[in-house]
């Protein structure tokens, strides 16, 4: 099986209309400039260097609302990436944008120059929360754009947030319900951040906003992972990918001023999913158990431990229960086979 990499290129905040009140591009992406032709083509070859050969290559623009840009700055950029497509060192383009901002034309343009997938960033399925967060489109603005997108070939991923403001664990559920409805391949889900600069800081300096705390981020988004993936659709990301500006709280050089951010959120999420399922198997047996094997695939090994080997230690601390865990490549990944090997009835007869 072929690897897959993608180039990531930064566009920061151009071609979006508004400021919505969580973002701040230059926050998020770690830089503030144009890019420019010749950025692009420094940055693809410069990640070509260290990919193998026979890889499966996508160059891909994030940050800003794309096919907001406008044309001739779209053709500059596609174009540019496109020559790398036509002399087979990349595969294909991917893009991230609004959803008001797609409609025949732009899908046309875009399928001229091998864009081969295409983000839409949603954030929620309620049309109050949207407004709340200044995001200036509907909901019913996603569900037109993202039929349109299927309808032209492209591969669909939508981004959702968890934790906006007035937003509750209903909401996400539902948002997450209405996306699966639309059929995307891929979704990130990233829970809500209050980054300095924007509108959400000034809400929640005064006190207007409580953002949710690492626990609640994970809990909710271990119900959303299971429904995607029940689905089979694929979570490409859970949470903000950690920069030098996105890290903890109060650290230095960080712009994040308060949330349930985490170096490793999607880690928490997965072994909390597994902690969830453990948990599940000994409250089902009618006997006190005091020794629990798990067998995984050696992937799923640090997720089933937890961080820090939280599962084991959580495991012993509330249920005095021991967890070993052993590993068969025969077992797919995400599955497992759970034995209970001790009960202290054992030790008693």
């Amino acid at each position: 099986m072929k690897k897959q990499y993608i180039i990531p290129i930064f566009v920061p905040h151009l071609g979006c209309p508004n400021d919505c009140i969580f973002c701040n591009q230059k926050s998020i992406s770690g830089q503030a400039k144009q890019v420019t032709k010749e950025d692009v083509k420094k940055i693809i070859e410069e990640h070509l260097k260290y990919i193998k050969e026979n890889s499966i290559v996508e160059v891909a623009f994030f940050g800003g609302s794309f096919t907001g840009i406008e044309e001739e700055k779209q053709i500059e950029l596609l174009s540019t990436a496109y020559e790398f497509i036509k002399s087979k060192k990349v595969d294909s383009i991917r893009i991230s944008t609004r959803p008001d901002y797609i409609n025949k034309e732009v899908l046309k343009r875009l399928k001229k120059y091998k864009v081969k997938t295409i983000e839409l960033g949603v954030q929620s399925a309620n049309d109050y929360i949207l407004k709340k967060a200044g995001r200036g489109h509907t909901f019913e603005d996603v569900k037109k754009a993202s039929k349109l997108i299927r309808l032209y070939g492209f591969k669909l991923g939508h981004q959702m947030m968890v934790g906006l403001p007035e937003s509750t664990k209903l909401d996400e559920i539902n948002t997450a319900k209405q996306l699966i409805k639309l059929k995307p391949k891929m979704i990130r889900i990233y829970p809500v951040l209050v980054i300095k600069g924007t509108e959400l800081e000034k809400q929640y300096n005064k006190g207007k906003y409580k953002p949710l705390t690492v626990v609640q981020a994970v809990e909710i988004c271990k119900e959303l992972v299971k429904m995607f993936s029940k689905k089979k659709i694929d979570i490409i990301r859970i949470g903000l990918q950690p920069t030098d500006t996105i890290s903890e709280p109060n650290s230095e050089n960080s712009e994040v001023v308060a949330g349930p951010f985490h170096s490793a959120f999607r880690q928490l999420v997965e072994s909390g999913m597994w902690y969830d399922v453990i948990v599940d198997k000994i409250k089902k047996l009618n006997a006190k158990v005091k020794e629990v094997e798990v067998i995984v695939n050696p992937q799923d090994v640090n997720n089933v431990v937890g961080q820090r080997r939280e599962n084991i230690s959580n495991l012993k601390q509330v249920y005095d229960v021991d967890l070993i865990v052993k590993t068969d490549n025969k077992i797919k990944q995400g599955k497992s086979k759970i034995e209970v090997t001790k009960t202290y009835e054992d030790f008693s007869e």
